[in-house]
Formats: C-alpha cells, sequence, structure tokens
C-alpha cells in the first residue's frame, strides 16, 4: 500500500536542507530524549547508523557516548546528508532510501532514527530490514510522529475546507498509533519491543507560522491522495480563523500538539531474558502477595 508519494518527500527534503538548522527546534528536542534513552542502555556499540539523519541534529547529543566508534548517516535527501558534514565534516554519510536499506545483515550493533519513518509507506518491512541489519542483540531506537500529532490544523483545515468547498481531501499526514507500532516491532521479528509517547505542545504567533516550520523541515503534506488543484484562495484564511477561535491559549497564541512516538528494541539473541511457558512457575501467587487461595467449589 503506498500512502506517500516518496519522490515528493525526497523533493520537500531536499528544498529544506539549507535552512533546516533554522527549524529543526522539534527535531533537536526529541533527538535529546531519544538518546536519553540510549544512555540509560549500558551496553556498547560500536558501529552505529543514523538512519534518516536530517542535517546531523543527533551528533550533539551523543557526544558522551565514546563506545560508538563507526558512525555512518543516511537520507533519501542528499542535499539534506550533505548538510551533516557542517556538524562533523569527517562523517561517513551516504544517500538512500528507508525502504530499500543498503546494508549488509548483522552488521550493525545500533540504529537510531529521529522523526523519519513516518514518510515510509512500508513501514513493516523497514523494519524487518532494520532487524536483519544489527548483530544479535543489537539495538534499535526511533522516534516518529504519532496519532494526535497536529490534531488542531487537521481539525481546522477541515473544518475550513467543508465550509467552502463542501468537502474535504488530506492535508496532514496519518500517523502511527503506540499499540501499532509495538505490534509491528513483533512482526518485524525484534525481541524485548518497548513502546511509549511523549506529547509536546508547541505555541505558535498563528497558523501560518506553525505552516512555516512544518515547510521548513520538509514534512508538508506528501500525501499520494492529496488535493492536487488550486487551493481556494480563502481556505486558509478562514482555516486560520478557526485555529485561533477553538485553539488558542490565554496568551493569544494557538497551540500546536506533537505526539512523539518512541520505540526501543532488540535484535533476538539467547542471552535475553524470555518469558517463562505458562504453568512453569514454582511460587504460588498467593504466597507471593502474602495472601489466602480461597478455591472455588466445583460448581461455581
Amino acid at each position: 500500500m503506498s500512502i506517500f508519494d516518496r519522490r515528493l518527500v525526497r523533493d520537500h527534503k531536499d528544498r529544506a536542507a539549507t535552512y533546516f538548522d533554522q527549524y529543526n527546534f522539534l527535531y533537536d528536542e526529541v533527538a535529546m530524549r531519544l538518546v536519553d534513552r540510549l544512555n540509560d542502555t549500558k551496553k556498547t556499540f560500536n558501529t552505529a547508523l543514523d538512519l534518516g539523519c536530517c542535517n546531523g541534529v543527533i551528533l550533539p547529543h551523543l557526544t558522551e557516548r565514546r563506545d560508538i566508534i563507526e558512525l555512518f548517516h543516511s537520507n533519501m535527501s542528499e542535499p539534506m546528508a550533505r548538510t551533516v558534514r557542517k556538524i562533523d565534516n569527517e562523517a561517513i554519510v551516504f544517500v538512500s532510501d528507508e525502504e530499500f536499506l543498503p546494508v549488509s545483515e548483522n552488521s550493525l550493533d545500533l540504529i537510531i532514527s529521529n522523526l523519519n519513518l513516518h514518510w515510509v509507506n512500508d513501514l513493516p518491512g523497514a523494519l524487518i530490514q532494520i532487524r536483519k541489519a544489527l548483530r544479535p542483540d543489537g539495538l534499535f531506537l526511533a522516534s516518529l510522529f504519532g496519532g494526535r500529532t497536529l490534531k488542531e490544523l487537521r481539525l481546522a483545515l477541515q473544518l475550513a475546507e467543508t465550509e467552502i468547498c463542501g468537502g474535504m481531501s488530506p492535508r496532514v499526514s496519518p500517523f502511527i498509533d503506540v499499540r501499532d507500532a509495538g505490534n509491528l516491532l513483533t512482526r518485524a521479528g525484534f525481541a524485548l519491543p518497548v513502546t511509549d509517547v511523549d506529547t509536546i505542545e508547541v505555541t505558535y504567533d498563528d497558523m501560518f507560522k506553525l505552516m512555516a516550520d512544518i515547510r521548513g523541515t520538509g514534512d508538508n503534506n506528501s500525501i499520494l491522495q492529496r488535493h492536487k488543484k488550486n487551493t481556494h484562495r480563502n481556505l486558509f484564511s478562514l482555516a486560520a480563523k478557526i485555529y485561533e477561535t477553538e485553539f488558542s491559549n490565554n496568551d493569544s497564541r494557538i497551540k500546536a500538539t506533537f505526539d512523539i512516538v518512541f520505540l526501543t528494541a532488540w535484535a533476538p539473541h539467547l542471552s535475553q531474558q524470555k518469558s517463562l511457558r505458562p504453568g512453569s512457575a514454582s511460587v504460588r501467587l498467593a504466597d507471593a502477595l502474602g495472601s489466602y487461595e480461597v478455591k472455588l467449589k466445583d460448581n461455581i
């Protein structure tokens, strides 16, 4: 199933590359939270890949990771990938599509991806490739936009388009649900999958400032079924008024919600903890809880 126009996604990232560092505050904040999760792990990772690296926004947060000897960076946008060299002129960078990962099996100890995989059409397939690229007991860490991201913008545009055009078209991308993300990790063959969500609320002067930030990071609309004709000239002005009316705070600034889904999972290894088979417990639950066990009558 194809939801996104991958060529358009690349074009948006190409155009955003030059000025990305002026709009990447959210990417930087999420990169910090992602590396915090990495730092909770005491295991060493000699060889790592920053998948969908943008401009290397994660690099400043990895300065304390002395164990990463080789760190590779990849992005489907060549101009975006080249910007990593502004942070580290010796960075090892290559251009690749996340849906066709050109990495040998069992070759990496860590794959980390920051706010990138939400643009992938075949996410299950991409996760399988990522798992295969990891060595046994290798770690996969990722962040991506989740379900309620930009819910206010989505509703304002829907209401405005319905009023003006009598219908609506998709103008904000669909985002993954945290429960679906966990299921996908399991289906891809990962061990010990964990998913969690952070909600970040950002305020703006108006809807147009928000949309400028979205374009500045190359995250503007790339849905295949998007409206491709000229937009009615009053649509965005009406949407901005609806947004201001429905979602302003006490300072007359509009609110924008971002759900950040974090994925943590491991390539399987014999040393990892495993669930015990049913019926193998050696201690009764009642004993563990310090309570009494009451047997039910057979006819109840």
